[in-house]
């Protein structure tokens, strides 16, 4: 059982790390703003300024809107999707007030409530969320690659973001430690027995994903 806490009690360790540092203007602090200003600038801005948008809500949250319409209508999975739609709705519950008690200044313009990175957490809990609903549904060859993909879209919207200038690298860095605290959650909560499709769907559901390759 603790074995099974170690991800989510380190994904929350270091997030309290990384806020008191911010928070308290530690050297954490200060090493992340000379790296940011390094990497300010870097990339074609139109590159960066794309990936960056991977974390907009328009963008990100109707991947997972999608991912949960499929589950619905493929499996009749309403607990698995409400359990989704619920750990995205606590996105902005969690990340607005830190950015209202941190208060951190932007790296470029002017005004403050950078930390955590509202977009990068977006896009971790939308893709992240979407690959959990939509694993059981891949086909087995294709299943190893979702939570990937996931990650890959995560990570390329921090980047953006850095190099756009949008966020200091510890603005990301926080968002996806608390992000990853709240998927460790969500994936919790997807295997337990009520809300399983396989636990509703009975035989039948595992010939008929036997015979096509799910």
């Amino acid at each position: 059982m603790l074995l099974a806490l170690l991800p989510l009690l380190g994904c929350a360790a270091l997030f309290a790390l990384v806020t008191w540092q911010v928070a308290a203007h530690g050297p954490l602090r200060s090493a992340d703003e000379r790296l940011g200003r390094s990497l300010f600038g870097d990339g074609p801005a139109s590159v960066t300024e794309l990936l960056a948008d991977l974390g907009s809500t328009t963008v990100a949250v109707p991947v997972l809107t999608a991912a949960a319409v499929y589950v619905v209508w493929r499996g009749r999975d309403w607990l698995r999707a409400l359990a989704a739609a619920l750990a995205m709705a606590a996105v902005p519950a969690l990340v607005l007030p830190l950015k209202l008690w941190i208060a951190r200044p932007g790296p470029l313009e002017p005004g403050t409530g950078l930390y955590p990175s509202g977009h990068t957490a977006t896009a971790a809990v939308a893709y992240g969320a979407a690959a959990l609903l939509l694993a059981p549904y891949s086909r087995l060859r294709l299943r190893p690659w979702v939570m990937p993909i996931a990650g890959m879209l995560t990570l390329a919207t921090g980047v953006g973001l850095v190099l756009r200038g949008y966020h200091w690298p510890l603005d990301v860095v926080g968002s996806l430690c608390l992000c990853g605290v709240l998927l460790l959650v969500l994936r919790s909560v997807l295997r337990w027995p009520c809300v399983l499709h396989r636990e509703r769907a009975g035989p039948d559901y595992d010939a008929g994903s036997a015979a096509d390759g799910r």
